[in-house]
């Protein structure tokens, strides 16, 4: 087990006061018997009127009314978790799933529903192609599939930061090779899928040992992370880091899970104005691990301090301008102007 505090800072400055249009932030893990949320803090300047809710696939969401004019608004978000991953991959495979090629019951069929179905034109079959290639005769073990597949994601294709906007296509990904975290997760999943398993995206952030001065690097700290759930019969979802190699790694820290990257962002939102007053977003995340618990807080009704943040406690549970990792949305000369902090 780890005891892990993330701090998630997203700065956005303007040329002089503007108003705010509301904002959905997703910011805040689900207590699970993996990881346990001890406690929450949310600073918002200017101060704002939250609300929260659970979207479509169960994530914890927050929107956000300012009231308020401003030059800046700064959005803070610190986390205080216990995480309880495994430290090396070891989790029990139905016996009709072990070996590739498997079928689904027909309620996981339906559970599954379109996280087994492709997303991306491939009408070439590029990444299926490229899927193909890790199957080894007619049957072959569904753990080394999912497992080479991972890796060599990791030793083929170069981790580069990117400033465009969006997140790339599979075949894009395939014909560069290289891309950020969420271009890998995205190749992993739709790579998968071609090959009939249910899989999904998920957001949130990578705990890099070496920030506590540990030997060795990991890509994909600093910033939100991403990577790939798949669900294997027995084992239910596991986690896949392409960019890494991870599988089912005590580093990962999960916020959100979705179908498409596109419904995985962690700030998004609209100020009225235009391109010109916008100058720019700046994002820092910092995790760090404690061999001590965290002190229990006390919770509160609602998160809307400006200055002082204030802590919640649960009973359960990217690129404009902006660091390496993550994603840009450029603003555009509208009266009312999207700004949008997408993971990594």
């Amino acid at each position: 087990m780890k005891y892990l505090t993330v701090r998630h800072e997203t700065r956005y400055r303007y040329s002089n006061p503007v108003p705010f249009g509301a904002h959905r932030l997703m910011l805040r893990p689900r207590d699970s018997h993996d990881l346990r949320l001890v406690g929450a803090e949310l600073t918002l300047s200017p101060p704002g009127e939250l609300r929260w809710m659970h979207d479509v696939f169960g994530n914890s969401v927050a929107r956000v009314e300012f009231a308020n004019e401003a030059a800046e608004l700064l959005i803070v978000s610190t986390l205080h978790l216990e995480h309880y991953g495994l430290a090396r991959p070891n989790f029990p495979i139905a016996a009709e799933a072990q070996v590739y090629p498997f079928v689904y019951s027909a309620n996981d069929r339906s559970d599954l529903g379109r996280l087994l179905d492709r997303h991306y034109p491939d009408p070439q079959s590029l990444v299926e192609t490229w899927a193909k290639r890790f199957v080894k005769g007619r049957f072959m073990s569904t753990y080394n599939l999912l497992a080479n597949i991972n890796s060599a994601i990791k030793a083929e294709f170069m981790y580069a930061a990117r400033y465009e906007e969006g997140t790339q296509t599979p075949i894009e990904t395939l014909q560069r090779q290289s891309g950020t975290c969420r271009d890998f997760a995205l190749l992993f999943i739709e790579a998968v899928r071609s090959l009939g398993f249910g899989a999904r995206f998920v957001t949130g952030y990578l705990y890099d040992p070496a920030l506590d001065g540990a030997d060795g690097a990991m890509q994909g700290s600093g910033a939100t992370h991403a990577w790939a759930d798949v669900y294997l019969p027995g084992a239910g979802w596991v986690e896949y880091d392409p960019t890494n190699g991870l599988i089912a790694g005590d580093n990962l820290i999960r916020i959100a899970v979705t179908r498409d990257p596109s419904q995985a962002i962690p700030i998004s939102g609209v100020f009225d104005g235009t391109k010109g007053q916008f100058l720019g977003m700046t994002v820092d995340v910092t995790v760090h691990a404690s061999e001590t618990p965290h002190a229990a807080q006390a919770p509160v009704e609602a998160v809307d301090g400006a200055a002082a943040p204030q802590s919640m406690q649960t009973a359960a549970e990217p690129e404009e301008t902006v660091l390496p990792g993550q994603d840009v949305q450029h603003v555009q000369d509208v009266q009312q102007v999207d700004e949008v902090e997408p993971a990594a």
